[in-house]
């Protein structure tokens, strides 16, 4: 991966800055109303989103089907207008700048947009030319060799595994070389091994400098991949915070003790923890992460002239946090 060049710079063709943007994305009041009809009513899919995306970011947007997300990206894209607000993409207003912001992202959709009948180097020669790409600062080949595919670059596009035609999609919104890349769903129907080099890829990218906006389904590679991670639900951001700092928001342990002897009740002793007795010799003790009462509850334990067979502890992850945000209130 060393041949990444750094993103920083703005796509070929917009002039140079004095200096970077701090925010690669940036959103005020953003919202969006699908107009209703006489057997539809009208449809809010954003309802005035604030989202700041810093500079050099791998940022996550989650959300449930539907949430607004798609709707989202491709108003950045320019593929759906706004209703109301305003948005910049590496400082480039989408009205007002619009040539400059669409310059300034690649999108990576779900669909395979892909024609069977192209090799991939026809493909990322077709896209920079769409973009006015000059066929002497183009990068085709260096991008197919970023991305593991360059032993395929003449080959059929029908002849590609799925994993090869997603890896393709990233390369095609690469051509322009946009310093802020978009990650519709990219794993969707990626076996585990090749959405691990799709990823390696992904941060590679990122390290180069490119700023990276992923949606995913998959909310463990969202934890373990993003900095930053927005939620958002019925259109709504309900959460947009450092993903260490949203991890925080349920700070909460679990300890699962096996004992080798058969209990009818919790032991005297062990009553202060408030374990939950289950299957008879399996007590479950859960307390909040800072306060780590394990030594106490392992002393505990042996004075109750306990065997312990198994020991398991479970702590708070992405997907807590994530049902428990988008929990519809009954």
């Amino acid at each position: 991966m060393s041949n990444v060049q750094h993103s920083d710079a703005v796509a070929p063709s917009a002039p140079d800055r004095v200096a970077l943007p701090e925010a690669a994305v940036s959103v005020e009041g953003l919202g969006k109303v699908y107009r209703g009809s006489k057997r539809m009513p009208e449809k809010v899919a954003l309802k005035d989103v604030d989202l700041t995306i810093p500079r050099g970011a791998l940022f996550g947007l989650l959300g449930p089907n539907g949430a607004g997300k798609s709707t989202l990206i491709n108003m950045l894209a320019g593929l759906v207008t706004k209703t109301r607000g305003r948005a910049e993409i590496w400082g480039y207003d989408i009205d007002r700048d619009t040539r400059m912001a669409r310059a300034s992202i690649g999108v990576v959709p779900q669909e395979l947009n892909i024609d069977p009948f192209f090799t991939p180097y026809e493909l990322l020669e077709l896209q920079a030319g769409l973009y006015g790409v000059p066929p002497a600062e183009r990068r085709t080949m260096e991008i197919l060799g970023m991305l593991g595919l360059a032993d395929k670059a003449k080959a059929y596009t029908r002849t590609l595994s799925g994993g090869m035609r997603r890896r393709l999609m990233v390369a095609k919104a690469m051509v322009h070389n946009p310093p802020v890349l978009v990650l519709d769903e990219p794993t969707a129907g990626v076996d585990i091994e090749l959405r691990q080099q799709l990823w390696t890829q992904v941060k590679a990218l990122n390290e180069a400098g490119t700023t990276v906006l992923l949606t995913t389904h998959y909310l463990e590679e969202a934890e373990q991949l993003c900095d930053t991670i927005a939620i958002i639900n019925d259109g709504e951001v309900i959460a947009c915070e450092a993903t260490g700092k949203l991890l925080q928001r349920l700070d909460h342990k679990e300890l699962s003790l096996t004992v080798e002897e058969s209990l009818s009740q919790v032991p005297e002793v062990l009553r202060p923890f408030g374990p939950e007795l289950a299957g008879g010799n399996r007590l479950i003790f859960r307390y909040r992460a800072n306060e780590s009462p394990v030594a106490d509850l392992l002393d505990a334990i042996n004075r109750a002239n306990l065997t312990v067979l198994d020991l398991r502890t479970e702590e708070t992850d992405l997907e807590d946090i994530f049902l428990q945000l988008t929990r519809k209130k009954s």
